[in-house]
């Protein structure tokens, strides 16, 4: 699929979904978010603050809240996106008929609040120290062309094979996941660079 140049490019792009993306773009319109694209779909900032951006994929459509974390979600429509997302949040629709305008308003209202109040989930500073977990650890000691490729690793690809591991809840986890990062590991690669690229 080409990339977006525009909310409009984008939304005509997504036929399936057009009638909803132009009713959920209608909504937050209203408000006094400023539109804009990024990343080559429609994100809706409040004084340079990402707040949220609307995306279609092949099954589902709808809003992603960047500090979404902070919703008190009293309709129940949000869900984490994925495991590593700590502040981000999703409202997917089906059909254009799933969208309560006045849900979505509220939800949105309350997201610009939260961006006004200054709540928001920061990144992790560069420079943060790096807390390896014992299993890793004993890996690296008993794997010493491992240990070097790790070691030539950017602090930040160090912190997410560590939170891989660390997150893990069983051993057996941890050992496969051990086994899974290593070829990432000894080609200089992130855990997620594959995704980055998408």
């Amino acid at each position: 699929m080409k990339k977006a140049n525009s909310v409009e490019d984008y939304i005509e792009s997504h036929e399936k979904y057009k009638e909803a993306l132009n009713l959920l773009r209608k909504i937050i319109l209203k408000t006094d978010l400023e539109e804009t694209l990024k990343w080559h779909a429609p994100v809706y900032t409040w004084q340079g603050k990402n707040v949220l951006g609307l995306g279609a994929f092949k099954n589902h459509f709808g809003i992603w809240f960047f500090n979404g974390v902070f919703l008190k979600d009293d309709h129940h429509l949000l869900e984490q996106a994925q495991e590593k997302t700590r502040g981000l949040r999703q409202m997917r629709f089906e059909s254009v008929h799933d969208i309560n305008k006045d849900a979505v308003l509220s939800y949105v209202k309350e997201a610009i609040k939260n961006q006004k109040e200054g709540k928001e989930i920061t990144a992790s500073r560069k420079g943060k120290t790096v807390q390896i977990p014992k299993e890793l650890e004993q890996y690296l000691k008993d794997n010493p062309t491992f240990k070097s490729a790790f070691m030539a690793l950017t602090p930040g690809h160090q912190r997410e094979y560590s939170d891989y591991i660390e997150s893990a809840k069983r051993d057996a986890t941890k050992q496969t996941r051990l086994e899974k990062m290593k070829p990432l590991v000894l080609e200089g690669k992130g855990l997620y660079d594959k995704y980055k690229d998408c």
